[in-house]
């Protein structure tokens, strides 16, 4: 074989080889399926199945075989187009030898072939766009895996306590409401806040609302100490970081979006704080990052339990000091853990008894791998109700938002947990009612009051 042919049969194989190469590359590019793993879905679909059946969400069992179809198709459309364009790129390399050995009208047929093959690849490129596009948005509803460790059961009432931390304290005199409470402590206005803004806003007023800033300030510097770096994030995030942190169900039921703008206002900073290491890589020497936000929270509240016309444990807008910790796959479990730990220590030297909850199959929200709430202790209903809480979500959330760590061994996705330190008014209620005296007073208990200009006291 001559040099010359030598060359052309070489410079085709390279052409083979990086096209296959640079179209496998730009195809993940397109798909972008940032959800469960996809390769996981085509080859264990019984046991996607089976967590979705234990999350009690059979309507969506259809959704595991729609994608394996879908993904099939795809994966058809690429290994044909593979084909055509090596027989694109073979074609090609004769054209110009044909010209020069003067056999124009031949060379014009393979021009010919080669429009055809492309129309061809051009058409199958708008369906691989469909097919990517459907495979994206059935994916976004598939429920993450849970973790084994998660009881099974329907909804929240099958949750299971896990441990009480405090005594729980019935006081002999009655604990009024505590709206009633903060009424006569001159520390609320909703009637004011429904002209402004409506059912589900309030004023907060005088030492109360001092109380409740003290609260925030406290679980802030109790972070600090904790190792946890402050950080005070954007309170409207965009629709792309909204769909990595959360699904659909819970954007919708959740999120305000701004008329004319793609923005969001937050419902947690946890969802604000993921996004900023949206598409970063981060050393894996720099894992774990533990940092503690403070954000305003702004939630629709609707669904079955509404809004209250008095009280504060349900409204559209409140205050939150929240922790988030991205880590190594291995230490994720160990973070839960101390996460948790962490928010009961905190009401613990408040003086507020809590539990924790751990929350069943049925509970737990899509991406999530595990989760657990802490409770307050209420004396005046003589039991505990959410004050916070603590989940772990694996790799879902980076892999929707492409945020890996660095090794030695190639990029990896990291674990992102989120949990609260405190949410205002929530915790402001369980403070109020565990320190309520019988003369109408709440006694700030000894951590808040440095963070109130030493009172003891609030006073009618």
């Amino acid at each position: 074989m001559c040099p010359f042919m030598k060359l052309q049969y070489i410079k085709i194989f390279i052409a083979k080889c990086f096209n296959s190469w640079y179209y496998n590359i730009n195809q993940n590019e397109k798909r972008g399926i940032k959800m469960i793993d996809l390769k996981f879905l085509r080859e264990n679909p019984e046991i996607v199945k089976e967590n979705i059946k234990k999350k009690f969400q059979d309507h969506k069992l259809e959704l595991v075989d729609k994608v394996i179809e879908l993904d099939k198709k795809n994966r058809e459309i690429t290994i044909k187009d593979d084909d055509l364009r090596n027989k694109r790129n073979t074609l090609s390399s004769n054209i110009g030898g044909l010209m020069r050995e003067g056999k124009k009208e031949e060379a014009e047929k393979i021009k010919e072939e080669v429009k055809k093959i492309n129309e061809e690849l051009g058409e199958n490129e708008k369906k691989e766009t469909e097919y990517a596009d459907q495979i994206k948005e059935i994916m976004m509803k598939i429920p993450n895996i849970m973790d084994a460790s998660v009881p099974i059961g329907k909804d929240d009432s099958q949750n299971v306590e896990n441990e009480k931390f405090g005594e729980p304290v019935v006081p002999e005199y009655e604990i009024p409401y505590h709206a009633d409470i903060i009424e006569k402590l001159m520390g609320i206005d909703k009637e004011s806040a429904g002209r402004t803004s409506g059912a589900g806003f309030y004023y907060l007023m005088g030492d109360v609302a001092r109380l409740h800033s003290a609260m925030i300030a406290y679980a802030r510097d109790y972070m600090i100490d904790k190792g946890f770096t402050y950080c005070l994030p954007p309170f409207m995030i965009r629709s792309d970081v909204v769909n990595g942190v959360m699904s659909f169900e819970e954007m919708e039921a959740m999120m305000y979006k701004i008329e004319g703008e793609d923005l969001f206002l937050i419902g947690t900073s946890e969802h604000s704080i993921i996004g900023k290491f949206k598409g970063q890589i981060v050393k894996e020497e720099e894992l774990p990052i533990c940092l503690t936000s403070y954000s305003p929270c702004f939630r629709k509240e609707g669904g079955s339990h509404g809004l209250e016309e008095r009280g504060l444990y349900r409204v559209h807008q409140f205050e939150k000091q929240e922790m988030i910790v991205l880590c190594k796959p291995e230490e994720h479990m160990e973070w839960y853990n101390k996460m948790w730990k962490y928010t009961v220590e905190f009401f613990r030297s408040l003086d507020v008894p809590v539990r924790t909850l751990e929350c069943c199959s049925g509970d737990l929200a899509d991406l999530k791998v595990k989760s657990c709430d802490v409770e307050a202790w209420s004396p005046r209903q003589q039991k505990y109700f959410e004050v916070g809480s603590c989940s772990t979500l694996g790799d879902a959330q980076a892999r929707r938002l492409g945020i890996r760590m660095k090794t030695g061994k190639g990029n990896k996705l990291v674990y992102t947990l989120n949990n609260t330190v405190v949410a205002s008014p929530r915790g402001l209620i369980a403070v109020i009612e565990n320190n309520y005296q019988q003369d109408g007073s709440v006694k700030i208990p000894k951590a808040l009051q440095p963070y109130m200009g030493g009172i003891e006291k609030i006073t009618k």
